[in-house]
């Protein structure tokens, strides 16, 4: 039995990263509650998400990565200091702010010149990351300004027919959200 459980997630992981490579939006379970994402380098999949869960660009998004070597093509490397932060707080439920390279898309940063990144605790959506082969758009599955959902039937009420593959799994035990934090200076911009 686990082993079909074991398969099945796979088969769906890699329709998941097959829909993404493709330029669709699929949801999946992160630490708290489903997220939406997409290729983050497809600007036309980046808008498609925002225009289903009713979010402007200006806000920006969410990168999750299974390593931080992923991350690292839209983020500057930080200095030692403010590494050891990541490292001793990932993987797992922290979102950070990092300044942006400036050839990140505007799409993914919004008006910001940071970028908010995650090495993701949750080992389906890190698997999910080193199957894609890189960072993912990680945003919670819900239109603006209502609850996030929590599980598969939450996602089809919110977006009937409109993703390309929902991953149907149990999201992380926590409670709320990550928490996002500035790298710059330590600062909670929004709690856990």
């Amino acid at each position: 039995m686990k082993q079909s459980a074991l398969n099945s997630s796979h088969f769906h992981i890699r329709m998941a990263v097959h829909t993404m490579r493709y330029g669709g939006v699929i949801a999946y379970p992160t630490e708290a509650v489903y997220g939406l994402g997409c290729d983050p380098r497809n600007e036309t999949a980046v808008h498609h998400l925002l225009e289903l869960k009713q979010r402007p660009v200006s806000k920006g998004l969410i990168l999750i990565a299974a390593d931080f070597s992923q991350l690292q093509r839209y983020v500057i490397e930080p200095p030692p200091t403010r590494k050891s932060k990541l490292d001793q707080s990932w993987p797992g439920p922290v979102t950070w702010l990092i300044p942006a390279r400036p050839e990140t898309p505007r799409w993914l940063t919004g008006v910001h010149h940071t970028l908010a990144v995650r090495v993701t605790a949750h080992p389906l959506a890190a698997t999910l990351c080193r199957i894609f082969g890189g960072p993912i758009v990680s945003t919670s599955a819900n239109l603006a300004g209502y609850p996030p959902a929590r599980t598969p039937l939450a996602v089809r009420r919110y977006f009937h027919r409109q993703l390309g593959h929902i991953i149907h799994d149990k999201t992380g035990s926590n409670r709320n959200p990550t928490e996002i934090r500035n790298l710059a200076d330590g600062s909670l911009l929004r709690p856990a």
